[in-house]
């Protein structure tokens, strides 16, 4: 079927290339249309990048051809570039300890969500194949070698929704691990399935022990060489440390030179890439690994345009009725085989039980490495069947980078890890004055108002105090044009020296000892401007008055520490009881 939308632009478009500045307007609408779908999206409740390939789907070879193929291929380098950005992120997270205490799992997962599916998949579209065709030969090379591409798993999409919803946990340490090294499960498998089907299709024998040979290259070469990169960079940053900008254009440097080096030699760049990563969070010192967050912030759009190429790419209207069978069944294949596999392989090495109910929702995305086996088999068999493998893997990458990110946010809702990768500055950020808490009290609620009238004797300000935990009372007017209004506040340092004064303390009221209140805020104000009041009028408490000016709490800089490590600490408490 012919794309309907191909030529509806043509007098508007048909100037684009990659010259000058038509380079600059084709990045400007990849990029705002691209945050547009995201935004989009996400305010849907939807991973924002199923917005950013729907947008790449409408710009390119399945929609407007804005990005045609040619403009598509100009445009890899972006490609690289994001991806090595995943692989280090994606490397960052792999630390020795870690592995150490997950390694056995990741083992048993690893291999159980990567070998099963080359089983289902084999057998479900090889009996689909022979059933269309009749033709045993084609039928299991058709099998074997899908069922090898579809052990991989595409780390972008991911990785880019366990950051965008900031989850953390051992769900969320079992994806990055997994994602990060089925690829090369799936590397193996297809150099198995290509020198058996060599022989059947073209009556020709391929080295297995050669086949083997190149992938090792491939893995090994890889990881050597960002272990390499990884040191010199360490090297460079443990002298520059606090200016982040050099910090930033190393880090980039020399990983873009990195992913230059492996084009070069024929190596992984997303490897090589996540081995840099793995180097610098492992074996560097710790004031470098700041890196990794100047590089994060660095990584949005880098991220959209990727994704937005990915869609690009995509042609919905390629489909033949064989082609959208043995498409299903290859999804379905593969979905089924990595629940059993990972399943089965979490049971027998008794992951935590999060991981084996949700790990499954959290594979189903391919891309890179799928869509570059299904080029490498159009490669090996361009007369048989390696226009039939490209055009099913590039079908069902449509269908998985659609559904993968949705159903990767379901499994670590499911869960509960979503939210849980967060700093006190983060937890600041969300919360107002009014969330803040004493005793998981909030601090405005009436059975926690630390308020007194200004005609309150000594005594009762004395024995108020002794019954709450703050350190400072708000003191309110009863008359005239004061009544209910805040007029003051007393500290624990007035009373003291109300009561050095002797008997004629006692007849004191809250009106003599009370300074007049430096300042005040509202219970809806952000926490960030609120504890900013602390330094800027040099005080330890603030009064927090409604829209009337009547005191309805005190804020109180140690509360706020203390509400803040407390959030901390649950979330560690929380993290701990998933393990189990």
């Amino acid at each position: 079927m012919d794309n309907p939308f191909a030529n509806l632009l043509p007098a508007v478009f048909h100037f684009m290339s990659l010259n000058g500045s038509q380079f600059l307007l084709l990045v400007g609408i990849m990029m705002f249309f691209g945050s547009f779908g995201g935004l989009l999206f996400q305010k849907l409740r939807i991973p924002q990048v199923v917005g950013y390939i729907v947008i790449g789907i409408f710009l390119g070879v399945s929609g407007f051809v804005i990005l045609g193929k040619e403009t598509i291929a100009a445009l890899n380098p972006i490609s690289t570039a994001s991806l090595s950005l995943i692989g280090l992120l994606v490397g960052a997270e792999l630390k020795i300890d870690v592995i150490k205490k997950y390694g056995k799992q990741f083992i048993g997962i690893l291999l159980g969500e990567s070998i099963t599916p080359f089983f289902v998949v084999g057998i479900l579209t090889g009996t689909a194949t022979y059933l269309f065709t009749k033709n045993f030969l084609m039928a299991f090379s058709i099998g074997i070698l899908l069922g090898a591409i579809c052990a991989a798993t595409a780390p972008a999409a991911t990785t880019d929704v366990l950051k965008e919803y900031r989850t953390k946990g051992p769900l969320t340490t079992m994806i990055l691990g997994i994602v990060a090294m089925d690829d090369a499960v799936a590397l193996i498998l297809y150099a198995i399935a290509s020198t058996i089907a060599t022989p059947l299709l073209d009556g020709h024998q391929v080295s297995f022990v050669a086949q083997l040979v190149k992938i090792a290259y491939d893995i090994f070469g890889s990881a050597l060489l960002g272990m390499a990169f990884g040191f010199v960079l360490n090297l460079i940053l443990k002298n520059i440390m606090g200016q982040d900008g050099r910090v930033l254009g190393f880090s980039l440097g020399l990983l873009f030179l990195c992913a230059g080096v492996c084009d070069v030699l024929g190596l992984d760049n997303i490897l090589a890439s996540m081995f840099i990563g793995f180097y610098m969070t492992n074996f560097s010192k710790a004031k470098t690994r700041g890196m990794f967050k100047l590089v994060e912030k660095f990584t949005p759009p880098i991220y959209v345009l990727f994704f937005v190429i990915v869609g690009a790419k995509l042609n919905i209207w390629i489909l033949t009725p064989f082609i959208a069978v043995i498409a299903l069944l290859y999804v379905g294949g593969r979905t089924l085989g990595k629940t059993i596999g990972s399943r089965l392989g979490a049971r027998l090495t008794k992951a935590p039980v999060t991981v084996y109910k949700y790990l499954p929702f959290c594979l189903f995305s391919q891309a890179g490495v799928a869509i570059g086996l299904s080029i490498a088999v159009a490669n090996d068999f361009p007369n048989s069947i390696g226009p039939e493998v490209m055009l099913i893997i590039t079908a069902t990458t449509f269908i998985v980078q659609i559904i993968g990110p949705i159903f990767v946010k379901y499994g670590v809702t499911k869960a509960g890890e979503v939210g849980l990768d967060v700093t006190i500055d983060d937890i600041m950020k969300k919360a107002k004055v009014e969330d803040v808490t004493v005793n998981n009290v909030k601090i405005c609620d009436e059975s926690s108002y630390t308020i007194v009238d200004d005609n309150t004797m000594l005594g009762q300000i004395i024995r108020n105090f002794s019954k709450h935990e703050n350190s400072n009372y708000e003191v309110r007017g009863t008359e005239n044009n004061q009544k209910d209004k805040l007029i003051g506040q007393i500290s624990l340092e007035h009373l003291k020296e109300a009561m050095e004064i002797g008997e004629m303390g006692e007849s004191l009221l809250a009106m003599d000892i009370m300074e007049p209140a430096k300042v005040s805020c509202n219970p809806d104000m952000s926490l960030p401007e609120a504890y900013q009041l602390f330094n800027d009028y040099d005080t330890d408490a603030v009064s927090v008055v409604d829209k009337n000016g009547k005191p309805v709490g005190i804020l109180e800089k140690f509360t706020v520490d203390h509400y803040l490590h407390k959030q901390i600490i649950d979330l560690q408490h929380k993290l701990a009881s998933m393990e189990k």
